[in-house]
Order: C-alpha cells, then structure tokens, then sequence
C-alpha cells in the first residue's frame, strides 16, 4: 500500500492543534498529485490512489477509536535516518520515568535495533518491520500499526509513542490514528530542508531541532532555519534538543505531559 504516495502539500488533513484529538478528514477529495503525464492510465491511477488512501484513513480512524477506547494519547514521531529519533526517545523514557505509562510501536524497514535500544527502559515496545510481510515500505502506514498494536497492553498505556521509519516523505502522508505528529530534525540536515520537503515540516505539530550540542562546529544558520520553517509552518511548537547533552528534553517531556492531561 506505501508504494503509492500523494504528492501534495499535505493540506487535505486539518490538523487542529487546539484540540489533537479531533481529526476529521476529508475522505472524498484526495489531492493524489499531477497524473496529467499519463494520458492513457491517469485516471485510472487516481481512482487506486484515492481508493488506497480512503481505506488507509478508514483504519487509522478505527486505530484511533480504539485509543479513545483505551484513553491513550498516541504521537506519531517522524525524521530522516540518523535525526537522532530513538536517541531522543531513550532520554524521554528515562526522563518520563514512572510518570506515565508509555507504549512504543516501533517502525523499521529490518532489524530489531532500535527496539533493543529502547528496550529496559520502562515502556512496553512492539516492533513492526516493514520488511517483514508488508514489502519493505519506508513509512509506517494504518494496517502496519494496527498490527503492532495487537502487542501491546493498550489498556494499561497513557502515551502511545508511534516510532515512524526513517524518512522526509512518506510518513507524513498517512495518517495511522495519531493524536499528534511530531518531527525529530537534526541541525546536521541543512537550513532549506522545509522548503524542499514541505509535506514532512507542515504536518507537524512539534519539531525537535535536534543535535544543538554541534552548533558552535557547523556552518548553520539556526535562524534561517526557523524562518524557512516558520514560512511552512508557522503553527509547529519547536523545542530545540541535543539527545546527547538532555538539552530541551524536559521541554518535550512536558510537551508530551500536557497532550495526556489534555486527552484525559
């Protein structure tokens, strides 16, 4: 199902960041991109797109009755291969202590690696490979973390943190039930990154400028960044991080503390 994505700017979902929990979509006009290039078979592209993406968005609904069901509040957490994603979530789970009862579904294309990362740290993890039964997709999609979520304890989790595959594009474009997206970037990754990949920055309701500690040791215009940013998405709360120091890791953690209080 992956293998097809739309091309849009992401505008056909309203993200209402007053209240994350209520997500309604608009499952009859799907912006599935520019298929005019294909005279003979795009309409017929159109018509699979848009009857893939309908019935993704009908799982992730049901995804989501379920968490309301269970009063979890679920985060789907995106970046590119390297951002520092797991680095960041093994500094929350020891942060989050006791607190809050946390569940990680945790999305990779192979191998247990990052689950074993997060692993003895407190949360419940299932892993989801994408390799495995679902054709190596680079995203996470509604049927992936539907199977993931047979694993875990749901009715004994207040924060549902979804570990998205390493990627700029994809997984921003399906949703899977979350409440709430969040983008872990890393300062490594260049200033124009929100203008080149729009879709990824404007979904996000959080973004976790990541590896701040590499600052003083790079060529990076901190500000130009924000700026491009902001120009995307002027909405997205950004904490800056630095996985490797804890900086901005408290922020977060009561970012994600006040999603729960909220949802409660």
């Amino acid at each position: 199902m992956g293998r097809f994505h739309r091309h849009s700017d992401g505008t056909s979902h309203d993200h209402d960041h007053g209240h994350p929990h209520d997500h309604e979509h608009d499952h009859e006009h799907r912006d599935v991109g520019d298929h005019s290039g294909y005279p003979e078979t795009g309409p017929s592209r159109v018509a699979v797109l848009e009857s893939i993406l309908s019935e993704n968005d009908r799982i992730a609904a049901s995804n989501r009755s379920g968490f309301e069901a269970d009063g979890v509040w679920a985060v789907n957490v995106m970046s590119s291969p390297g951002a520092g994603k797991t680095s960041v979530l093994k500094r929350t789970l020891v942060a989050l202590g006791e607190e809050l009862r946390v569940g990680v579904l945790e999305g990779d294309i192979a191998t247990s690696l990052d689950a074993d990362e997060l692993s003895g740290l407190g949360a419940t993890i299932s892993l989801v490979n994408t390799s495995a039964g679902f054709g190596g997709e680079c995203h996470l999609d509604a049927v992936m973390v539907r199977s993931g979520l047979t694993r875990l304890p749901l009715d004994r989790v207040d924060l549902l943190v979804i570990e998205n595959v390493g990627n700029l594009v994809c997984p921003a474009e399906f949703d899977v039930g979350e409440h709430a997206k969040a983008m872990v970037y890393a300062v490594t990754e260049g200033e124009e990154k929100p203008l080149k990949y729009p879709v990824m920055f404007r979904a996000a309701d959080v973004v976790l400028v990541n590896k701040i500690d590499l600052l003083p040791h790079l060529d990076f215009d901190l500000d130009r960044f924000l700026a491009n940013l902001h120009a995307v998405n002027p909405q997205a709360t950004v904490i800056q991080t630095s996985a490797r120091t804890g900086e901005g890791i408290e922020e977060w953690c009561e970012w994600l503390r006040a999603g729960v209080a909220r949802h409660r």
